[in-house]
């Protein structure tokens, strides 16, 4: 087990967002979380990656308590994270984004890196081989002296992934991956999620593209207005008359 959640309630001015989540990420394994708009689940990611403090609960990752740590402490343990809305440097090269995911892996202050050391040098080299590295496996490498602003929608989408893939994480956290890419560039973000399972990464994933999580998913957890309506392996997801009720429910609200 690499990440457990424990009876984790988060009010904001007296409004219950979530409802005393309990749910587990089971290492090695593509853990999908889905649920209509306004259900909580960026919500929980603010709460795991610690960008928020839960109201009430419990949040263990590898064993380790935390649910007060700040943000910086628990990616040092070894927990990356995307988010909804792009988050990269577009004024800073392609591999710099990547690089910048590894602050927490170099060691050096400003002086020593001022001095510019033989083992400062020496671990720069080492990031930007790293660095290059993660580009090819994103398919983005021929552009690695881009202005990350040059890039396509779905390549910038693909570079936030890179510099969370950048600082070795053993969870990532991948919030709307898939937000606003074409059906081909969906096809083959999941292919790389699957090619980072079999190297060893968990992955929890939101993901609107229900067809891509019922296909990629080994379990799927379901959240509707704050509460966990449903878990488990995307057959029974499926099938679970709870989920139907409630995306229908969301497309009569919408309607």
């Amino acid at each position: 087990m690499i990440l457990s959640v424990e009876k984790i309630v988060k009010e904001y001015d007296g409004v219950r967002v979530l409802n005393g989540i309990s749910l587990k990420v089971e290492k090695g394994c593509i853990k999908g979380l889905i649920g209509p708009n306004g259900s909580g689940k960026t919500t929980l990611f603010h709460l795991i990656s610690g960008v928020e403090r839960p109201s009430s609960g419990r949040i263990f990752f590898k064993g380790v308590d935390i649910t007060y740590l700040p943000s910086h402490e628990i990616s040092a343990l070894g927990l990356g994270r995307t988010f909804q809305t792009i988050q990269t440097f577009g004024n800073m090269y392609v591999v710099d984004n990547i690089m910048a995911g590894m602050h927490l892996r170099l060691k050096g202050g400003f002086i020593t890196c001022g001095l510019w050391l033989p083992w400062i040098r020496k671990a720069e080299r080492k990031a930007l081989k790293r660095g290059k590295e993660v580009l090819e496996f994103l398919g983005l490498l021929g552009r690695w002296e881009w202005n990350a602003s040059q890039l396509s929608y779905g390549e910038q989408r693909l570079l936030e992934l890179g510099r969370a893939l950048a600082m070795e994480p053993e969870l990532l956290l991948l919030d709307e991956p898939g937000a606003g890419l074409t059906f081909a560039e969906v096809n083959q973000l999941s292919e790389k999620i699957l090619r980072l399972k079999q190297e060893g990464i968990t992955i929890f994933l939101i993901e609107h593209h229900m067809g891509m999580v019922m296909e990629i998913a080994d379990e799927v957890a379901v959240l509707h207005n704050g509460e966990l309506i449903a878990e488990g392996p995307p057959e029974s997801i499926r099938e679970d008359s709870k989920v139907m009720e409630a995306y229908l429910r969301g497309k009569e609200s919408r309607a």
